[in-house]
């Protein structure tokens, strides 16, 4: 049944990467935790239209800022004057954990800002390529990735 796998995606970052071009007012920044609430709250967001769930903020926090592979530089917040409008998350492993977009702000380019953001860092970080997990249902994500030069590597069952 759709939506009880996620697919396993990829960025060859030995590939040029496109040029990124951000939306007018976003201002980027590294999550530092007094931010969590507010990150968190779109994250929650976020999942509710992309699949997926994310647990309680303190324990979101708890895990997020004591994971092995957790470094704030890799967590990329994108603000407008309104608030926080997009998150990528990423691990030292060269793996986007999330990437999230508020939805008054989605179709004006930013997710696919955050994604090239976080590649170039990646690169820039001599990894030869970058990987997420897409839940299979959900196709908007899925056409952002692609766009973006990421393949399918594999499909796996969506862990019970």
């Amino acid at each position: 049944m759709i939506g009880n796998f996620y697919f396993l995606l990829r960025r060859n970052l030995a590939e040029a990467l496109p040029v990124i071009t951000w939306p007018q007012g976003i201002v980027l920044s590294a999550y530092h935790p007094e931010l969590a609430h507010a990150v968190h709250h779109l994250m929650q967001r976020g999942h509710q239209e992309g699949g997926g769930r994310v647990p309680a903020l303190e324990v979101w926090q708890q895990r997020f800022e004591t994971d092995p592979e957790y470094d704030p530089a890799l967590c990329f917040i994108a603000q407008d004057a309104d608030g926080i409008v997009g998150v990528c998350q990423c691990w030292t492993s060269a793996f986007i954990k999330n990437l999230v977009v508020h939805p008054r702000v989605q179709g004006q380019g930013l997710g696919r800002a955050l994604l090239l953001h976080a590649f170039s860092v990646f690169q820039q970080r001599r990894e030869g390529y970058v990987d997420l997990k897409v839940l299979e249902s959900n196709l908007r994500a899925q056409r952002l990735y692609e766009s973006a030069g990421m393949y399918v590597v594999r499909r796996e069952p969506v862990p019970v």
